[in-house]
């Protein structure tokens, strides 16, 4: 009966830590509605994470506000003339600062740190790599900073693009890499895909990536930052695995390789403009022949053009009879053009 009471316990404060960001102001009675629980019990609940430090409280009555408190935080900052290595660094600063966390967790930090730094390292052509950690009860967040060219435009150039936005969308597919002799490309494909929220800053471009969508965002910020800024954040108890996330994008036959891409086709778009073009078609195209499962994502995308769907799904399925292609999240209109062109 205690072991059940303190379980209950626990999972109130849980709760309580989960949600505060989001109702910093009234997460008393939200949870007492939520848990089906008094705003007195919640009240207790409270006060235990103020006395163990996991939360702050400002404000009095009914201007009280909480947060949750920053268990740690930490900064340092590298010089790449060093020659510095990700490994070490991980195992001798990075490691002891994100803690004692699941394995699962401690295995998905370790992959990314890895191979963001190691990104930073080998292409950023910066001298400065600066880490960041914030860590609270609830999850860890990780900012890599380096002064480099800016991965965007790096991969602008490298691949021949109209502009940094289009980098974003090869990222998006991956199997994308500027150094094919030394690195895979899909580091941060999978990188991004493990972690709760995934951003990219760099030049005239921020991309965004959250854990269960398939979408990836692009926002272009008023002043274009130099270098480049990825900020990883994770929850310190979830569930998921790194090696689900491999498996997620396996093929089919259960082989061990990265035979299967989600292409955000609304990331091909500027602004509000309609794809209507075979040029643009080709755009989503590019690349994708790599794989052996290829599903364009048509989320956002209010309609598209005869030629756009023909050269994709006629076109290129016929170029390409061992490549599965699939359709999802398209709307009435989007699927309708996509019938005509399979339908000849």
């Amino acid at each position: 009966m205690v072991k059940a009471v303190r379980s209950r316990g626990e999972d109130v404060r849980r709760f309580l830590l989960e949600h505060i960001d989001v109702h910093a102001g009234d997460i008393a009675p939200f949870a007492a509605k939520q848990l089906g629980i008094t705003r007195q019990a919640v009240g207790k609940h409270l006060r235990r994470l103020l006395e163990e430090g996991a939360i702050t409280q400002t404000g009095e009555t009914r201007a009280r506000r909480y947060a949750l408190a920053t268990v740690s935080e930490w900064t340092r900052r590298y010089r790449l003339g060093d020659s510095p290595a990700e490994d070490v660094i991980w195992r001798k600063d990075v490691e002891p600062v994100i803690g004692t966390l699941p394995d699962n967790v401690s295995r998905i930090w370790h992959i990314g740190f890895t191979e963001m730094f190691n990104n930073a390292i080998d292409h950023s052509e910066g001298t400065i790599i600066t880490l960041r950690i914030d860590k609270t009860a609830v999850s860890t967040a990780m900012l890599v900073t380096d002064n480099g060219v800016g991965i965007f435009r790096k991969i602008q150039g490298a691949l021949g693009l109209l502009d940094e936005r289009h980098a974003v969308l090869e990222l998006a597919k991956g199997k994308l890499t500027t150094d094919p002799a030394r690195h895979s490309g899909e580091g941060i494909f999978f990188t991004s895909r493990m972690f709760d929220d995934f951003r990219i800053l760099s030049g005239g471009v921020y991309f965004d990536h959250k854990y269960g969508t398939n979408e990836d965002w692009i926002l272009e910020p008023n002043s274009p930052k130099k270098g480049t800024t990825v900020w990883m954040e994770l929850s310190n108890h979830t569930a998921r695995s790194s090696a689900k996330v491999y498996a997620k994008f396996a093929s089919a036959t259960g082989e061990h390789d990265f035979g299967k891409t989600i292409v955000p086709v609304d990331l091909a778009r500027y602004g509000d403009e309609n794809l209507v073009s075979r040029s643009q078609a080709k755009r989503v195209l590019a690349r994708v022949d790599m794989f052996k499962v290829v599903i364009f994502d048509f989320a956002h995308v209010p309609a598209i053009g005869q030629a756009f769907a023909d050269e994709i799904f006629r076109v290129f399925a016929l170029q390409h009879p061992l490549i599965e292609i699939h359709a999802i999240n398209a709307n009435a209109e989007v699927r309708s053009m996509i019938e005509r062109a399979t339908a000849r």
